[in-house]
């Protein structure tokens, strides 16, 4: 008997139609894989980043140099904590720089909207970062001056003036306005609370310095929603110290380290040793009142310092909420909402007392 294969209508065209199917399927997913790799996603990754002691010589030089008046010797650390951050505008940032990076302990990734700007672009930040360094740097040497009573001259310079108030017409952009009603501008009288202190339509004097020159100014107040006000925006204030501080720190941007860098200052320009020795590090964005205030990425910055070493840790108030669950074994979070809190808290440590914590 001869047997014969006998064609099965349909089959070899289905086997075909199978084969044509998954390569296809396989081209779209190989593009798809090509697409991701090379198609940047508008997020970065935070991860972090050095800590440098401010008591220290991170670069051979101290950190906090201070001339014309007495130091004293420091011990211990008292470390400002950075982040780093990876990707933004023109990286190459793609899904699996995100993976990669979600997957790391420590990192994070966020919406890039966090870093920058609509349209800001790298340099911008960097420079805008710089900005904010330099003057927290002022902050914290005013900050720290202020709470050792020392004394020194605040302006306040006039960015601009609002159209149809009192101010607009008479002060100019870059007048430095120095007092109000003979009260100088300091980090317990700012401008916007002394003009404020007094009924709308009260007149208000105002001592300014333009182009060299003190001249006194009178303007009637305007009421706006019940507060009196004369129009101004101003700029960040100017200050003139009665001795040099300088913050060697290249490389490093943000207002984040201002309560570390007037703890320091203090800590140099007093006897009493604030850590006691031990390796302390912390954050927050400093104001001349000494008030701290919030800052980003407080997860990487913890462990950053307890990477370091640190057992203790400075912690804004309102990031108290950011740190749950996230607190590196060994490390021992301390509330602070203020430069003098902060400085008790110190005290109370070195004397083994309780202090707030998240």
């Amino acid at each position: 008997m001869v047997r014969r294969a006998r064609a099965v209508p349909g089959r070899l065209s289905d086997d075909r139609r199978r084969l044509l199917t998954l390569l296809i399927a396989g081209i779209c997913l190989l593009a798809a894989l090509v697409v991701a790799a090379v198609a940047p996603v508008p997020y970065v990754a935070l991860s972090p980043g050095p800590t440098l002691n401010t008591l220290g010589r991170p670069s051979g030089a101290e950190l906090i140099q201070i001339t014309g008046h007495r130091t004293y010797p420091v011990t211990g650390h008292l470390n400002l904590v950075t982040i780093s951050y990876t990707g933004g505008p023109g990286t190459g940032f793609n899904i699996f720089s995100a993976l990669r990076a979600w997957l790391t302990p420590h990192d994070a990734v966020v919406p890039q909207s966090e870093i920058f700007s609509s349209g800001q672009t790298q340099q911008q930040v960097v420079q805008q970062d710089t900005q904010q360094m330099l003057g927290s740097q002022q902050d914290a040497t005013a900050a720290a001056l202020c709470y050792l009573r020392i004394s020194f001259i605040t302006a306040d310079p006039v960015a601009s003036t609002v159209k149809g108030t009192p101010a607009y017409g008479v002060l100019q952009s870059g007048d430095e306005i120095m007092a109000v009603d003979g009260r100088p501008i300091s980090c317990d009288n700012s401008v916007v609370s002394m003009i404020r202190d007094r009924k709308p339509g009260a007149d208000v004097t105002l001592t300014i310095m333009r182009s060299g020159h003190t001249k006194l100014v009178t303007l009637p107040t305007k009421d706006v929603r019940g507060e009196p006000v004369v129009g101004v925006t101003l700029g960040p204030p100017t200050y003139k110290f009665p001795f040099t501080v300088k913050i060697n720190l290249p490389g490093i941007g943000g207002p984040s380290a201002g309560l570390m860098f007037a703890l320091g200052i203090i800590d140099k320009l007093t006897p009493d040793n604030l850590t006691g020795g031990k390796f302390i590090a912390g954050t927050g964005e400093i104001q001349p009142s000494g008030a701290v205030e919030p800052i980003g990425g407080i997860q990487q910055k913890m462990a950053g310092a307890r990477a370091a070493g640190a057992t203790i840790f400075l912690t804004p108030a309102a990031n108290c909420p950011n740190t749950v669950g996230a607190v590196p074994p060994g490390l021992r979070l301390v509330k602070v909402t203020s430069l003098s809190g902060a400085i008790s808290d110190l005290t109370a440590i070195r004397a083994g007392r309780p202090v707030p914590s998240c």
